[in-house]
């Protein structure tokens, strides 16, 4: 597990952590003595890092923030040397004054990286060459809230206005509009999550999920994009003012559920398989508060959960991290009046 910091200051740790016993058995097991993460090796990234992407079948990440939109970019040690080092930082055209760019990695044909802080500036480098191999031909400067690979040929781009746009590397001159978010504040903020396709599936046939910082979850299935799949409201505590931590993620073993995080110190578990086109106020089936309770407490802010992620094999395990510089590994369990 590799985790950063996103102070306003030139020491921002980068580490690589190894989990305790108890998540590396494919079985559930009782009680662990060690339930500590441990560093196996570490770095300092002289910028803020707001987002940190592993690519696969490498020994590199991928990290970006202020103050501009270029890409860092990370060799994790070797087994004789317990330093993460900078080897190579990505510039992009006209990156100053642009904010930090979302990215996404993939490592089909080569290791890739999707990047970009605005609809017009979309881009995917090859990292290790730092060469374009893509340069998306779309109109519009909207700022980007969320991209995703579909596969190693199909870009879903998430603007910030909800807006979602299909894109195809064979294709440069052609974009898909997919549908628009519903009715909103102009000042509500966009993200998106998408689950990977089953093996022999179409990369579309998934559904989307997008989170707005009021709240507002809207699903859409890429193939029908005249109307929504289902829309509901979370249970957030009040419209987020910032929306720099939205996070939404679709359970990769569990068929319909998605957990929401970045409102405040909590991470939400919903069941999306009985939601209807209503857009009502949805029930959380489930509610980690970890990070509120294990925080320092006193007069302090109560932290606000940054990112979660969903444990790849253990379906109800996932993995949270606050503003406090809290990391929790946790499962759910689902009320047996549910069952």
């Amino acid at each position: 597990v590799c985790v950063a910091g996103y102070g306003q200051c030139d020491g921002n740790e980068i580490l690589q952590l190894i989990p305790p016993p108890t998540l590396l058995t494919k079985e559930t097991q009782g009680l662990c003595p060690e339930r500590d993460f441990k560093v196996e090796c570490g770095g300092f990234s002289e910028r803020p890092v707001y987002s940190l992407k592993y690519v696969p079948d490498t020994s590199l990440l991928v990290t970006s923030g202020p103050p501009d939109s270029s890409l860092q970019v990370w060799q994790v040690s070797a087994e004789d040397s317990d330093v993460i080092k900078s080897v190579s930082t990505i510039a992009t055209e006209n990156g100053t004054g642009q904010s930090w760019a979302k990215i996404a990695t993939i490592s089909a044909r080569a290791p890739w990286v999707l990047h970009g802080s605005r609809l017009d500036r979309v881009q995917i480098t090859e990292v290790e060459s730092r060469k374009n191999v893509y340069t998306a031909a779309i109109q519009g400067n909207e700022e980007l809230g969320s991209l995703a690979f579909l596969d190693c040929n199909l870009l879903l781009l998430c603007c910030a206005t909800g807006r979602l746009c299909l894109a195809d590397t064979r294709q440069p001159q052609s974009l898909v509009e997919a549908v628009p978010a519903p009715s909103a504040p102009c000042s509500e903020h966009w993200c998106m999550g998408t689950r990977h396709a089953a093996q022999g599936s179409e990369p579309s046939s998934q559904p989307v999920a997008r989170l707005s910082s009021r709240g507002l979850l809207a699903l859409t299935d890429l193939r029908k994009t005249s109307e929504f799949l289902a829309l509901a409201k979370a249970r957030v505590p009040s419209p987020g003012s910032g929306a720099e931590f939205l996070c939404v993620s679709w359970a990769p073993a569990l068929e319909g559920y998605l957990a929401v995080s970045g409102f405040d110190g909590t991470v939400h578990v919903y069941d999306t398989q009985s939601w209807d086109s209503s857009g009502k106020e949805a029930e959380p089936i489930f509610v980690h508060k970890g990070h509120i309770f294990g925080g320092a407490g006193g007069s302090r802010d109560p932290p606000l959960v940054t990112v979660h992620t969903w444990h790849l094999q253990k379906p109800r395990t996932l993995l949270s991290a606050a503003s406090d510089g809290s990391l929790h590994v946790w499962d759910w369990v689902q009320p047996c009046g549910m069952c």
